[in-house]
């Protein structure tokens, strides 16, 4: 996988995730930032395997929507 596909899937992963998290499906939205940790691990890209792990930690401290 060339640098511009890993960088799609990548993005199309932080765009699903970020509406989940604009619904204020938060676990939902855990659960695919985890896929995409799981994911970029697969590469060995170790860069996007951590930002992952920051926005699944970000994701989990959100205020949940009234």
């Amino acid at each position: 996988m060339n640098a511009l596909e890993k960088g799609q899937r990548y993005a199309r992963i932080f765009r699903k995730a970020g509406i989940f998290l604009g619904k204020g499906n938060i676990a939902r939205a855990v659960d695919v930032l985890k896929q995409g940790q799981s994911l970029a691990e697969q590469l060995g890209d170790s860069s996007m395997a951590r930002r992952f792990a920051a926005e699944i930690v970000a994701a989990a401290k959100a205020p949940s929507p009234r």
